[in-house]
This record gives structure tokens, sequence and C-alpha cells, in this order.
């Protein structure tokens, strides 16, 4: 049961949202520039609300991304990475499939929509997902700003498992250097960090320094397994569809109070 009537509780978010955006550094040093977000929990949600049709989460999670993305923009963020259907995801019941599919498509032409004016970049493998769906997403992504002028920079991962991207980097890594008439001496020593780095869904880009994940639980799940060595990890009980902005600025301003050690 709410004890606390509505009219008084909004009021009350709004004060603390104002807080927390004042405490936050002015200084974008201070800011993580890459967060990623696992958005969890779409389908617990649904059931609890007193849905069976779990699509009801879906789409009420989908209309959650671009708003957390537009906070990540307002206060200067560089990049986020949303992870929005794993290689596990796939294995779903067909029909809920479909669904998840559809609306995941219109979530990343939503995101492309030239008001927004984000670069937009798609990590994994759109093949897993049928034809027609990862066309739509080719063509939205292709028609999103330049990379190189866009102050923010979306990843999208669709068809994305972590340990798949790393044994598609080794392969890349491998032929390349095979294409060059590398050794097997020379194939061992190429295999190095850097050159791994070098060949991810991500390359060139910057690691994530904050990832989120919402629902209550507490692992990556595979999500940029190599990328996150060193990120800060922040991690809610509410379920996506519930995950609010003061939620948002409360994850940005534990990240900039950490030190970041790196190992050392």
């Amino acid at each position: 049961m709410d004890l606390i009537p509505r009219r008084l509780k909004e009021p009350a978010y709004r004060l603390y949202e104002m807080r927390l955006r004042q405490g936050l550094s002015p200084s974008r040093t201070q800011l993580p520039r890459h967060i990623a977000v696992l958005c969890d929990g779409n389908r617990r949600w649904a059931r609890e609300v007193g849905h069976d049709d779990v699509s009801y989460g879906y789409r009420a999670g989908a209309r959650k991304i671009a708003e957390m993305l537009r906070w990540c923009d307002e206060i200067g963020i560089e990049m986020a990475t949303v992870y929005l259907l794993s290689t596990e995801n796939l294995q779903r019941d067909a029909g809920e499939l479909s669904c998840l599919i559809e609306i995941i498509t219109e979530v990343v032409e939503e995101i492309c929509a030239p008001v927004n004016r984000w670069s937009v970049r798609t990590v994994g493998d759109l093949e897993l997902i049928g034809e027609e769906p990862a066309r739509r997403l080719r063509d939205a992504v292709s028609s999103t700003a330049d990379a190189r002028t866009a102050s923010f920079h979306v990843n999208v991962a669709v068809g994305y498992g972590g340990r798949q991207e790393i044994v598609d980097a080794v392969r890349a890594l491998l032929s390349k250097e095979i294409a060059n008439g590398a050794t097997g001496e020379q194939l061992v020593e190429a295999v190095t960090a850097e050159a791994i780095s070098e060949n991810l869904y991500t390359s060139g880009q910057p690691d994530p320094d904050l990832v989120i994940r919402t629902s209550g639980e507490q692992r990556l799940s595979g999500f940029l397994l190599w990328q996150s060595a060193y990120s800060e990890m922040w991690f809610t009980e509410a379920y996506w569809p519930e995950f609010r902005r003061i939620d948002f600025l409360r994850a940005v301003r534990d990240y900039s109070a950490r030190h970041r050690r790196y190992g050392r």
C-alpha cells in the first residue's frame, strides 16, 4: 500500500532530483564518459503489475530507452551502450521473441531519428534476428549523424554475446595476420590485449566507465565482458520500466564519488 499521496510524492521527487543534479560535478572529467546499461526486468515488471502478456513489459521498457539516453545527453555523457537483445534471449518462445525483435527495431528507429542528432552503432550479430529486422536496423543506423561530429554516441547491443564478441575479435585478428603471410610463431605473438581490443565490435571507442543494471540482479550476463574489466558497477532493485531520472542521477553521483584505481 502506498502511504504517501501522489500529490506529495511528486514534488518531493522533483526536489530530490534538483538536489542530485546540483550535486553533480560541473566538470566533465568527474562524469563517466561512457555508460553501459543492462535494461533488465521488463517481464517480471509486467507480471507483477498484473499482465500475463509480457510484451506489455517490453513496450513499457522500450519507452524508457530514449528517455534514459536523453538524460545522458543532457548532463554531458559522451556515449551510452544499451543491452537490448542477447544471444541467450534468442532462445525464448518464438511468439515472444518475434514481438520483442519488432519492439527493439522500433526502439532503434526512434533512437536514430534525425531530431536526436545522435551517432548510433549496432554491436552484435544482426544476422541472428532475421533479414527484415536486420535491414531496418542497418538503414536506421546508417541515417544517423557522423560519429566524428555528433556530441552523443549510442551503441545498441542486439544479437550480442560477450564471449562471442571475444571469439570474433580473435578470429578477425588472426585472419588479418594470416592474410599478411604471418608464420605460426608470429600468429602467437600477434595475440595481445591491445590487438584484441582493436578487433572488438566497439573498436575505437572508450571502455564503459559505469555499468548500470536494473532489476536487482548483480552480474554482467555476458555484457561487454572484455570492455568492463575496470568499469564501476551500479545495481538497483528497480525493474527497467520503473527506472527513474533520480535513479540515473544517483548512479552518476555515486560514480563521481568513487576513486578509480584500475587494479593498481
